[in-house]
Parts: C-alpha cells; sequence; structure tokens
C-alpha cells in the first residue's frame, strides 16, 4: 500500500524521500508548501499538530489501520521498526543508531537551520537583519558539530555501525549544506568522505531529487516571514 508523504524539498523532507527510497517503499508526495503557508491548514494540522512537515500516512499501520506519523525522527523509526532495517540486528545497535539520530536532531538540524536563517535568510529581510553575534554563534556551533562527526567517522564507513542506518539518512542532507553555513571540509576528511560515499548511492540521489524544482533559490520578504512564524 502506498504511503503519503506530505513534504517540501528541505533536509527534514530530504530524510523521509531519501529513506522511502532505501527501502523501497512505494509513496506518494504531497506537497506542502511552507512558503506560501500550507503547513498551517486545517486539514494538515490534523495529521502534523505542530505545524511543520514531513509527516506521512501509513494506510497500512501498525494494527492495520491507518496511522498518521509527524516529526522526521519518529518517521523515521517507524519506517525503519516497520521494514525491519536501516535500524541495526542487536539492542546495542540500535541504542548506537538512536544516539546518533537525537544528535542530528537535537543539534546538527537545529543549529544548522539557525546558521543558515541568520547567514542567509535575515540578511535578506527588509529592512536587513545582520545580527553578528547569532551569525558567529550558530556558525561556530554547527562547526563543532561537524567537527565532532568527522571524528566519529575516522574509520567507519557509517556514523553508527557497519551498515548504513536511518542516522546517516537523518545527518546527511543537513551536513551537505556545509557551504551555505559558512563552513569548510578541509579539516575534515572523513566526513568529506561520508558525505561524497552516501552521495553516490542512487536512493540519496533520488531522494534528494524529489521536487526539487518546486523551491526557489531564494525567498522573498512574505515568504519568509511565513516560513518562520510560531
Amino acid at each position: 500500500m502506498t504511503i503519503a508523504l506530505y513534504y517540501w524539498p528541505t533536509p527534514n523532507g530530504h530524510k523521509i524521500t531519501i529513506a522511502l527510497e532505501e527501502l523501497d517503499l512505494p509513496y506518494e508526495v504531497k506537497l506542502v508548501n511552507i512558503g506560501k503557508g500550507d503547513q498551517f491548514a486545517p486539514d494538515f494540522l490534523k495529521i502534523a499538530p505542530n505545524n511543520r512537515m514531513p509527516a506521512i500516512v501509513d494506510p497500512d499501520g501498525p494494527d492495520g489501520e491507518p496511522i498518521p506519523i509527524f516529526e522526521s525522527g519518529a518517521i523515521l523509526q517507524y519506517l525503519a521498526r516497520k521494514t525491519g532495517k536501516l535500524y541495526g540486528r542487536t539492542e546495542r545497535e540500535r541504542v548506537a543508531v538512536d544516539q546518533w539520530l537525537m544528535w542530528q536532531m537535537g543539534g546538527v538540524g537545529p543549529m544548522a537551520g539557525q546558521a543558515h536563517h541568520f547567514l542567509k535568510y535575515a540578511p535578506q529581510m527588509d529592512p536587513p537583519q545582520v545580527l553578528p553575534y547569532a551569525q558567529e554563534r550558530y556558525r561556530k556551533e554547527v562547526g563543532r558539530l561537524y567537527g565532532v562527526l568527522d571524528r566519529q567517522l575516522q574509520g567507519r564507513e557509517f556514523v553508527a555501525g557497519d551498515s548504513l542506518s536511518i542516522a546517516d539518512i537523518a545527518i546527511w542532507p543537513w551536513a551537505m549544506g556545509w557551504e551555505g553555513q559558512q563552513q569548510t571540509l578541509d579539516d575534515k576528511p572523513d566526513l568529506a568522505r561520508w558525505l561524497k560515499a552516501l552521495g553516490a548511492r542512487p536512493a540519496f540521489q533520488k531522494g534528494r531529487a524529489v521536487a526539487a524544482e518546486a523551491r526557489l533559490p531564494t525567498m522573498d520578504k512574505q515568504a519568509m516571514e511565513t516560513l518562520f512564524k510560531r
């Protein structure tokens, strides 16, 4: 049965398309244009009450009934449990995957998102919001986190074990934005190697390409204000 994916081409959205491609699960994309405020639509809020995409509805839930799921980390864990893939073979391996998944959810995602906002979007606002303290704070924290990741990848092909996992899938779309976060890979050879290796996988390429044409390279003031509305 086909999973409904509520999606927009962002790093968090890419996590789910990549996972679905790696798992070879059928899915139908339902675009949620976060620049126009689709995430606040009443029907979408029934699925994702935190007004954030991605979200899914699996018509073949654990009890045979449809199940809606929001939050990208929860979706990844669900899909991995459902298929028995990308989550390790033992409890020890699953703990390793979980801790790096949570590291992404609590660290890389929020910090890289703030870096993108203050380094790229805020200066485009009217009037421009150029905040050196915020820019430096998030630039440095993202750099620290990528240093942690680079050290973890020394001598390892994957983040959390000897095979691809949902931890790799969660981290990669955000780390691929390192240039926009004003980072360097010159001193992070293992991170650079990992980014390139995963980027060569067909499922990663196909997942990242889903609806790529829908996202404009720049946003106008109204779209930015809608995107960062709370």
